[in-house]
């Protein structure tokens, strides 16, 4: 499972590298409200990607 992820990350590396610095600023910094709301909603657009990109679980 852990190898599928660490795949697909390197895999994409533009769209993880995209991925894992608005995860940072969103979490260690304090940006202003709109752009943060920006930056959250970009930030859940890749989780969705990525997380049907990998499929770890099948129903």
């Amino acid at each position: 499972m852990f190898k599928k992820i660490i795949t697909s990350l390197i895999d994409q590396p533009i769209l993880t590298s995209l991925f894992l610095s608005d995860f940072f600023v969103l979490l260690f910094h304090r940006p202003p409200f709109f752009f943060s709301l920006l930056m959250f909603s970009a930030l859940l657009g890749m989780t969705m990607y990525f997380g049907q990109k990998l499929s770890l679980f099948k129903i």
